[in-house]
């Protein structure tokens, strides 16, 4: 279960993260719940190979 919670807490970091990145660089920022799912999925995909010996 800590698992998910410091997923999700990683995930509001990166969306931050991305989204201040982007407000200096002047791109159109994307949505906080879209930077949240693409990390979530990057990182349950890493975490997938690294159990299959990946």
């Amino acid at each position: 279960m800590e698992g998910y919670s410091a997923l999700i807490v990683m995930a509001l970091l990166c969306a931050f993260c991305v989204r201040w990145a982007a407000v200096k660089l002047r791109l159109p920022a994307p949505t906080r719940s879209a930077v949240m799912v693409v990390f979530a999925l990057v990182a349950l995909t890493l975490f997938g190979k690294h159990l299959n010996g990946g």
